[in-house]
């Protein structure tokens, strides 16, 4: 009740006030208020819409592209997706050996048993090593089972035993 009082206090205080004015003031201030109610609507209604649809004109065709790469890759996806998952020749010694020849590197001691071997290595460089690893886990889907790398005297070499596994695994 008290705020109905207030509200209606309110109206009769700004008629009141408003009936004071001579009839050019009550022009100049409508002409006024009017002025400044289409600058709100304008500002807080026009202007964004009409910013946000220039930039979005202007993002329109770079979303075009990107989504017709979107599905390239998709329809790319589906049809790897449809397509049997080709498995890497199977880890041997021989093949082993021929790997870290092509990288400078001589094992001490190599020994298979069934998809596991276990390297003995001395004196290599580590980065060389992690290097070969890397393209034994990418190419051959070899992954370390079990490392020990000790360092030596010079720097960046090592003597290192390593157990070595290839699954089957679809996924690299």
């Amino acid at each position: 009740m008290k705020a109905a009082q207030s509200i209606n206090q309110l109206k009769e205080r700004i008629a009141v006030w408003w009936l004071a004015r001579t009839g050019q003031e009550r022009k100049y201030l409508t002409v006024g208020g009017a002025i400044a109610l289409a600058a709100l609507v304008y500002v807080i209604g026009i202007d964004p819409a009409l910013a946000g649809r220039d930039a979005l004109r202007k993002q329109l065709p770079e979303l075009r592209q990107q989504s017709a790469e979107l599905q390239a890759m998709a329809l790319e996806a589906s049809e790897l997706a449809g397509r049997p998952v080709v498995q890497p020749a199977p880890m041997t010694e021989a093949s082993l050996k021929t790997s870290l020849a092509a990288r400078g590197i001589t094992p001490a001691s190599i020994a298979m048993t069934g998809e596991y071997a276990k390297l003995q290595m001395n004196g290599v460089s580590f980065a060389n090593l992690v290097m070969w690893l890397d393209a034994q886990r990418r190419e051959n889907r070899i992954a370390v089972q079990d490392m020990v790398a000790t360092p030596q005297g010079p720097a960046g070499q090592v003597d290192a035993a390593l157990t070595l596994h290839q699954g089957s695994g679809t996924a690299r």
